[in-house]
């Protein structure tokens, strides 16, 4: 069954994802409607909520911040999202 949020295109994972900037800790919150919540310290300022998106999605699926690529939603809470080719995944997405 697919993820809400996720979805494949050959080996990469295009996630759909509601971003809650200035939280108290970064976390992936898991299914949020037909998205993904992810919670992250970062103001929505200057960029500095989407280069840490960017990073944390990077630890996350375990590759570079190069093989992350922000999609749509550069200035919204909405945002579409490429990582290319994850090594690893949270616990609620299941990998190829």
């Amino acid at each position: 069954m697919a993820t809400p949020g996720c979805q494949w295109q050959g080996s990469d994972l295009v996630l759909t994802i509601r971003l809650q900037p200035r939280a108290a800790k970064n976390e992936w919150v898991g299914s949020h409607g037909g998205a993904i919540k992810i919670r992250l310290t970062a103001p929505p300022v200057d960029g500095k909520a989407n280069q840490a998106l960017i990073e944390f999605l990077a630890d996350l699926f375990g590759v570079a911040k190069s093989h992350v690529e922000l999609l749509s939603g550069a200035t919204g809470r909405d945002k579409r999202v490429r990582v290319s080719s994850p090594k690893k995944s949270p616990t609620d997405i299941q990998l190829q």
